[in-house]
């Protein structure tokens, strides 16, 4: 049928321009607060429950490790928690989890990025806009899944109130991490998310998505998304999605000597890895499932290279790819419809 074949490309594709018009607008008109309400504006008229969590509720929380990261900002933190019940209560439907980074503009904070390039950080939420763009198109495309997406929003910013390297930080999980540079922030949004929607949620298998390293991008360039992956079933799924939307996967190893590398002699957990900047998208992927409970289906996305793309020619704007919707919707159709 070929108005149900175009349906399903209209909606994918209506996922995938939001989130390139997410990561390509101004840092000072998307903030954490600006941000959070035309999410909400945009699903909650496809029928996703959208709940939006400011600094007050977040702190009541207890979600210490993503209100340090915006702390310095006078546009503070939000948490945003969008449902698509596809599925309904159909008996065996698993539920997706979809978790995105959304630093909406990052400084580095008190360990300042050096000045040249950084307007290239208002594209930090590449993640978030891949997570919103693929509950945008599941949604239009009324795919019969029951996905719970959350994402984490922040603006990095250096001030007096800003958190500094030395500090220890109480993530939501209850687990300390000792800060010992500011710019390693996105691990911190994505740890504090992680364990909410684990503890709130329950989901089966969770995949997140970051902008999270340089390191990845010197690995894969702008070619390859670098996906961690704990199921070997899980990436097979992946791969195959991979090679039918064209959006590109490279599985990179997890290991516990990089989980290791990550913890603490004064806290639980570290933001930076003992060893320096050697295997930064491994460590930081190590750093990340110290707040994966055991037994949880799991994939980190890298997207550091792939969320945006320069181009070729002078004239034309560096300018974000919407990575992530194309390969997240088919991989969650074909796989759990």
């Amino acid at each position: 049928n070929s108005k149900a074949a175009f349906d399903a490309l209209d909606s994918v594709t209506s996922g995938t321009f939001w989130a390139r018009d997410l990561v390509n607008t101004a840092p000072n008109d998307l903030y954490p607060d600006s941000y959070a309400k035309q999410i909400r504006d945009e699903l909650k008229p496809l029928d996703v429950s959208v709940e939006i969590l400011d600094e007050k509720k977040l702190e009541k929380m207890g979600a210490g490790a993503i209100l340090a990261v915006g702390k310095g900002s006078e546009r503070q933190p939000r948490m945003v928690i969008m449902r698509w019940n596809g599925a309904g209560k159909k008996k065996g439907a698993k539920t997706i989890g979809l978790v995105g980074k959304g630093v909406t503009f990052d400084t580095g904070g008190i360990s300042l990025k050096p000045g040249a390039g950084m307007d290239e950080m208002k594209m930090d939420m590449g993640g978030s806009a891949a997570v919103v763009g693929t509950v945008k198109a599941l949604a239009k495309s009324n795919a019969k899944v029951n996905v719970v997406a959350i994402v984490g929003l922040a603006e990095n910013m250096p001030s007096s109130n800003a958190y500094r390297p030395g500090d220890i930080v109480t993530s939501l999980s209850g687990k300390t991490i000792e800060v010992l540079n500011t710019d390693a922030e996105g691990r911190l949004v994505l740890a504090d998310c992680l364990t909410h929607i684990q503890s709130k949620y329950k989901p089966d298998i969770i995949i997140d998505l970051a902008t999270l390293t340089g390191a990845m991008m010197v690995a894969l360039a702008h070619e390859y998304c670098g996906t961690f992956v704990n199921n070997d079933e899980l990436w097979k799924q992946l791969e195959k999605s991979s090679a039918g939307t064209g959006e590109k996967l490279w599985r990179m190893p997890l290991d516990d000597v990089w989980k290791k590398e990550m913890e603490s002699t004064v806290a639980d957990v570290q933001n930076l890895a003992k060893s320096g900047r050697w295997g930064g998208a491994c460590t930081a992927a190590g750093f990340l499932e110290h707040f994966i409970e055991d037994g949880v289906e799991w994939a980190h996305m890298d997207i550091a290279g792939t969320a945006w793309r320069k181009s070729d020619k002078p004239t034309v704007p560096k300018f974000g790819s919407g990575f992530g919707v194309r390969v997240l919707h088919d991989w969650i159709t074909q796989n759990y419809q």
